[in-house]
């Protein structure tokens, strides 16, 4: 009989380690943001390098990640409402998603850019004094940053919203807009595409970005920190960097 019972305790320790393992998490992710998370044309599966990353962390860290697409301005309303579980997906650490949401500790760094036409002789002075059409990313620090010093500085530029860099990168081609702001790794990206795009400046401060994690969550918080010092000390990191970033 204490054998049986021995083994039956044995079973339910291992069931509940196997189901402690794997324990599935959703990342919420902008679709429509290279390099850092995109749906892959070949595979139709997203990626990118904040995708690849959480993807190594959830690998080692002994769970498993499903990464959501989903529309960016959406996408802390739908962590609040615990439709996914964070936000991996190039999101800067600002003080007022600080008031609804945690950040892990910053992971990259980048700078916000001007990109216009190839051929146009704009110049980012032009930009903040003349009647331009500027596009930016609904949703983004970046646009929540343009739009309060246009008010407080009183810009004449005229600012228009899109879903993603991408769409603004066409309006910019098809003379709809022209320029756009956003930060320089997807600018970067368009260019490296082929788009008759060049940047011609950068503006404002540079943005940390973090994963965004329910107030409170302290599991998934501790698993993200320990996941990225992890990935950080690891080769693979530079490989990420390589394949992604340097453009």
């Amino acid at each position: 009989m204490k054998k049986l019972l021995v083994l039956a305790l044995f079973c339910l320790l291992a069931f509940a380690s196997q189901a402690q393992a794997q324990k599935t998490y959703i990342n919420g992710i902008d679709p429509n943001y290279p390099p850092f998370a995109y749906i892959d044309e070949k595979t139709g599966q997203p990626a990118g390098f904040d995708v690849e990353s959480m993807n190594w962390i959830a690998k080692k860290m002994g769970f498993k990640v499903e990464h959501k697409p989903m529309a960016w301005d959406g996408i802390i309303p739908s962590l609040l409402a615990k439709q996914i579980d964070m936000i991996a997906s190039g999101m800067s650490i600002t003080d007022k998603r600080r008031a609804q949401v945690d950040f892990s500790d910053p992971y990259w760094q980048v700078y916000r850019v001007f990109l216009v036409r190839k051929d146009s002789t704009l110049t980012p002075k032009d930009i903040l004094s003349k009647p331009v059409k500027l596009g930016v990313q609904r949703g983004t620090s970046e646009a929540e940053a343009i739009r309060a010093e246009k008010k407080a500085k009183g810009y004449t530029f005229e600012l228009r919203s899109y879903d993603s860099c991408p769409l603004a990168v066409e309006d910019i081609l098809n003379g709809r807009i022209d320029a756009a702001l956003m930060d320089s790794l997807p600018a970067n990206d368009a260019i490296s595409k082929g788009r008759d795009v060049k940047i011609i400046g950068t503006h404002g401060e540079q943005d940390d970005f973090g994963v965004a994690i329910r107030k409170g969550d302290t599991e998934i918080m501790k698993i993200v920190n320990e996941g990225y010092k992890l990935l950080k000390a690891d080769p693979y990191w530079k490989e990420l960097q390589n394949k992604y970033l340097a453009k």
